[in-house]
């Protein structure tokens, strides 16, 4: 298997959308006619095949790794960090729209995608098998001129090797929800969570309010600073 990487160069955000947008992001996993690093450029119609099989359940449905598993050694390296709900061909490359999982994994690489002034991690790669090909036979021609992949894999990477295909868009979790979740895991139900967002500890049962300034406050302020860096970049925007 083979890697064509790609970088992205522009993140966006979105505060509100449903529970399904919620850390999301797009761009393209490839894109056409610009000549990678390995020397390889992929031509228009090179995804078809193997999308059509995909789609009609021939082929595996790609996954979504970081850095292309790693290593490879451990169930961690190859478990995915999340899916891709939507890949398409389009007159520039591979598009792809992506979902990272609420698991410590998706979350962090959820997180470094957001980091200000720039991503921490601003890559994308994709994992293919070369089914069809032309090899170029001149100085200044491609390697290889790649007519049919098949796609196994897109990841996450810190090290892209195509400047061209970018991320152009990542939905993250609201201020608000990441507000009530800490609320929530410190031990407050979902309707004092709500109230406390909307009027402060007051809104609660004066028994209640005692409790959070005993002890329940300083729950909350310990998991807010747990999740920093995800609630000042999301309150940037």
């Amino acid at each position: 298997m083979q890697r064509l990487n790609c970088s992205l160069k522009e993140l966006k955000f979105a505060p509100g959308g449903t529970d399904a947008e919620q850390m999301t992001f797009s761009g393209y996993g490839a894109v056409f006619g610009n000549v990678d690093a390995y020397g390889d450029v992929i031509l228009p119609g090179a995804f078809t095949q193997s999308l059509t099989d995909a789609r009609s359940g021939k082929a595996a449905w790609p996954v979504m790794l970081l850095q292309h598993g790693g290593l490879g050694f451990g169930a961690q390296d190859l478990t995915p960090i999340g899916i891709w709900t939507d890949i398409t061909e389009d007159e520039v490359g591979l598009r792809v729209t992506g979902r990272l999982a609420e698991t410590p994994r998706g979350r962090e690489v959820h997180s470094l995608m957001r980091m200000k002034p720039r991503p921490a991690i601003d890559g994308l790669s994709i994992g293919y098998v070369a089914r069809e090909w032309d090899s170029g036979g001149k100085p200044g021609e491609p390697r290889r001129r790649l007519k049919r992949i098949e796609l196994i894999e897109i990841s996450p990477v810190t090290f892209p090797a195509n400047a061209r295909a970018r991320v152009d868009q990542v939905k993250g979790l609201p201020d608000i929800r990441l507000a009530e979740r800490a609320l929530r895991e410190a031990g407050f139900s979902r309707t004092q969570a709500k109230a406390v967002l909307a009027e402060g500890f007051k809104a609660l049962p004066l028994r209640d309010a005692e409790d959070a300034h005993n002890g329940g406050a300083d729950a909350v302020a310990a998991l807010l600073r747990r999740n920093i860096a995800t609630i000042k970049t999301s309150a940037r925007r």
